[in-house]
């Protein structure tokens, strides 16, 4: 009984673990960059020489290792608020002492530099650059008005400009679909805001539905989520075989997406609208095999 508990013991800390990175975002990431590169990039490479480059293999493990220690990095000044809007999450991510969330956040972005460092001083520079970012971001950025929300989808693109850097393809699909996606992530991030109303407020944070409020925010993220359908447009009419019919179904989605939004009125139902726009990103990236 005795090595039971125990054992229950360490898997709740192992689901904590897995909780405080967000481990199924990490796998996503990883999922993306590797479909990205194979079926956009480089579409001409097999997949065997894309899993034996070496350096492609630590962009990738950069990118994984210094995002999950970014994550780590918002849990701590996020603790607070956290502890309002989610104390479920919040008590299973504290299953772990803090202490071992330091060492984590230490011990992920060192390894991150090692690899970038194997593919060059220019890679290097960039997660380093990465790696500060996110902590600025967390420690003061997260708090002012407008830039979080801003800085927080830039910071989710920037992965895949690390592949995109790597490889050096420019071609202008690149940036019609990380214009799609950053017009994407920066709706759900304010939808997040406004399902941590009660938290920010509390903690003084400057998101909009705090400076504002929940009608003129809903208004913001209505026109964000049309400014999507420019990329969106130019992707139609690119050679994107079946993906295209991802382009086209957006149209309706973002349409129930807007209808439910106006519906919402409580935490429960912009949770929904968070996790149908995140569902909808990850049927983007799965789409991307079939280009």
């Amino acid at each position: 009984m005795l090595f039971f508990k125990k054992n229950q013991k360490n898997i709740l800390k192992l689901i904590s673990l897995f909780t405080l990175i967000r481990g199924y975002n990490i796998f996503v990431l990883i999922l993306a960059q590797y479909l990205t590169a194979k079926y956009i990039l480089v579409p001409d490479n097999s997949w065997n020489s894309l899993f034996l480059d070496f350096h492609f293999f630590s962009v990738i493990v950069a990118s994984a290792l210094t995002t999950a220690a970014g994550y780590i990095s918002n849990n701590f000044y996020d603790a607070a608020k956290d502890q309002i809007n989610r104390p479920k999450k919040y008590i299973l991510e504290h299953l772990v002492s803090q202490k071992i969330h330091f060492f984590l956040f230490f011990l992920l972005n060192t390894i991150a530099l090692i690899f970038a460092y194997a593919v060059s001083f220019y890679a290097f520079l960039f997660f380093l650059f990465y790696i500060l970012s996110i902590w600025l971001y967390s420690s003061m950025i997260k708090r002012l008005f407008w830039l979080s929300n801003l800085f927080s989808a830039l910071l989710m693109i920037l992965p895949f400009w690390a592949i995109t850097l790597y490889f050096k393809n420019f071609e202008e699909v690149v940036f019609y679909l990380a214009g799609y996606l950053f017009f994407l992530i920066l709706a759900r991030d304010i939808v997040k805001d406004l399902e941590s109303l009660k938290g920010d407020w509390t903690q003084r944070y400057q998101s909009l539905p705090v400076v504002f409020d929940s009608t003129k925010t809903k208004w913001i993220i209505s026109i964000i989520i049309l400014l999507s359908f420019i990329p969106n447009y130019h992707l139609f009419k690119q050679p994107l075989g079946l993906m295209n019919y991802y382009f086209i179904l957006s149209v309706p989605f973002q349409a129930f997406v807007l209808l439910f939004l106006w519906l919402a009125t409580n935490q429960k139902m912009y949770l929904w609208i968070h996790n149908l726009i995140k569902l909808w990103i990850l049927v983007g990236v799965i789409g991307i095999a079939f280009i």
